[in-house]
């Protein structure tokens, strides 16, 4: 595979799963977690990342999810991008309420870098969707800047919270010699998402040990979405030339032994 190992500054887990991993270390990521210092949202969609997995993965509490995409100007996401989303997720989850999405435009809030507790401040703010009744409630924003550690595309920072980097994403794609924009956002947008799914082993169990020690919660396969590369500007490369990563067969028996189809 031509992807070159990059250092850990440049990967996006390093940073904000930091203290993820510390909460997840010291309480097993019960379903009790919350994220204390982000700002906080209400308790059900304030938990760590891979939290709510098998929530989202199987049918015995929510038999629906609803996402919300909120974007700031310039950057609302590709329409086949969102499409492709839905349809991953209609693959893997089991609910028969169905996956619906929903988008809204926000104003900018007039930064060229955002740091995570921007982000978060950003959702505590103008988040609308969230999870009720039968229903799970999933977020994404998208920035008009880029994120405080270089090369990130997406991360995921709560256990139905994860944001999209639009100018990172718009100033790598879609040009001459560039990757499209549905490409590389679909390959952003599918792998923050299993990260809430729980991929890798922060809360759906690994089945075979398939992890990357060396880069965090992700998959050991170079071909594999849940490779680290695919949300950081390592992917770039290989969009060009190739096809949107999927998940291998390691990471769907994860997600298929909790709860998923």
């Amino acid at each position: 595979n031509p992807i070159k190992p990059h250092t850990m500054i440049t990967r996006i887990l390093v940073i904000f799963l930091f203290f993820n991993y510390l909460m997840i270390a010291l309480s097993g990521c019960k379903k009790s977690d919350t994220i204390s210092n982000l700002p906080s949202i209400n308790n059900a969609n304030n938990k760590a990342v891979g939290a709510s997995a098998n929530d989202l993965l199987s049918a015995a509490s929510f038999t629906s999810v609803k996402i919300e995409i909120q974007y700031m100007p310039g950057y609302q996401p590709d329409a086949a991008s969102v499409n492709n989303l839905t349809a991953f997720l209609n693959v893997l989850i089991n609910k028969p309420g169905g996956v619906t999405v929903v988008q809204t435009q926000i104003a900018s809030a007039g930064k060229t870098v955002y740091t995570l507790n921007d982000i978060a401040t950003i959702e505590k703010d103008n988040r609308t969707v969230y999870t009720t009744g039968n229903q799970l409630g999933v977020y994404f924003l998208f920035t008009d800047g880029n994120y405080s550690t270089a090369n990130v595309l997406g991360l995921a920072f709560r256990n139905t919270s994860m944001s999209i980097l639009g100018k990172t994403i718009h100033d790598n794609s879609g040009g001459i010699g560039q990757a499209s924009r549905t490409k590389l956002e679909t390959t952003v947008l599918e792998h923050e998402f299993a990260h809430i799914l729980g991929l890798v082993d922060i809360g759906s169990t690994m089945q075979t040990n398939h992890k990357d020690a060396a880069h965090g919660n992700h998959c050991n396969n170079t071909n594999c979405l849940m490779y680290y590369a695919s949300e950081t500007t390592d992917i770039l490369g290989v969009l060009l030339t190739g096809s949107i990563p999927v998940l291998d067969a390691n990471c769907k028996a994860d997600l298929t032994a909790n709860g998923g189809k």
